[in-house]
């Protein structure tokens, strides 16, 4: 049976699975990896490679990496002598350009974990968590120039778990996202891919988070909104507030039966509690800066000597 010629592009540790079912794939023959370049890393800021250049080497995959593929003339023009098949890319952290997206006989295929037209962009993991989405998914594009709004060639459902916070739903999908490719390639080989055009008038979108997006502000926010923000953010970037001028990492709250306004604090039976929108919380387990995670007793233990009061963000 014929194999196809593919490239992969990719970068972090969510693209290897992908990568390690293409290398192994009886249908396919990888013709180049191509992710980003090294980068210094660590204390000693040493040069580290990204997990999809480890993986290529330690396979002996052909590898190429580049800040900007786009501006690589002289690596295309060996690429478009190399009877490419058809593209893989998984976040990559770079767009391709109008001369990539025509190279390929078959065209260039997005692996995207969400169900779109559903949060297009570059966290649509953490954002079906803040949004309290109770399902999500993983779909295959053709790419367009448009970022995230090629047809549809695969779109998988997956049920989110009670349970799951940003990472748990990180690992999970980055298997379900090579299952998938496992199905586009059985469709293409079989000449059997039917393409669905997405829904404009159904498009969210999921723009990158900044560690600010981590602040909890208990005035405007209700004990949903702040659970959902704690799953979607663990482990990255976390949700915080300020117990005076320091960081306060918050892990885990559960609803109280005080009745505080929001934004008030008050300690009682040496648990902190925050006047919610809509309730009271705890905050229960946390972190102040500089200290050890623990429960808000124990570190209210600690702090039983501070004559300063227990200000959570300035006590609004």
């Amino acid at each position: 049976m014929k194999k196809f010629n593919v490239v992969f592009c990719g970068t972090p540790d969510f693209s290897v699975p992908t990568l390690e079912l293409l290398s192994t794939h009886p249908l396919i023959n990888i013709k180049y990896v191509i992710t980003m370049p090294d980068r210094p890393a660590g204390r000693g800021q040493n040069l580290q490679s990204p997990p999809v250049a480890e993986f290529a080497k330690a396979h002996k995959l052909p590898l190429f990496q580049t800040e900007n593929i786009n501006k690589e003339a002289d690596f295309l023009t060996k690429l478009e002598n190399e009877n490419i098949d058809f593209f893989v890319v998984l976040a990559f952290a770079q767009f391709l350009g109008n001369k990539i997206l025509n190279m390929p006989k078959l065209g260039c295929f997005n692996i995207h974990t969400s169900v779109l037209p559903r949060f297009r962009g570059a966290a649509p993991i953490q954002y079906a968590l803040l949004n309290g989405d109770k399902e999500t998914g993983v779909s295959i594009q053709k790419m367009v120039k448009k970022m995230d709004a090629g047809d549809l060639a695969i779109s998988h459902p997956v049920p989110i778990f009670e349970y799951e916070n940003g990472g748990l739903l990180y690992t999970r999908l980055k298997f379900q996202a090579a299952l998938s490719c496992a199905d586009l390639i059985e469709d293409i080989s079989k000449d059997k891919v039917t393409y669905t055009q997405q829904d404009e008038s159904f498009v969210t979108f999921a723009p990158t988070l900044k560690k600010e997006d981590g602040l909890l502000n208990f005035k405007e926010q209700t004990f949903e909104e702040i659970t959902n923000r704690l799953r979607a953010l663990d482990p990255w970037p976390g949700c915080y507030c300020f117990l005076g001028k320091k960081r306060l990492k918050v892990f885990e709250i559960e609803k109280h039966h005080s009745t505080l306004i929001p934004g008030k604090t008050e300690v009682v039976y040496n648990q902190i509690l925050v006047g919610a929108k809509d309730c009271t919380i705890r905050l229960k387990f946390i972190q102040l800066e500089g200290k050890k995670a623990c429960l808000d007793s124990d570190l209210l233990n600690g702090l039983q000597n501070s004559k300063e009061p227990i200000l959570i963000n300035g006590d609004l």
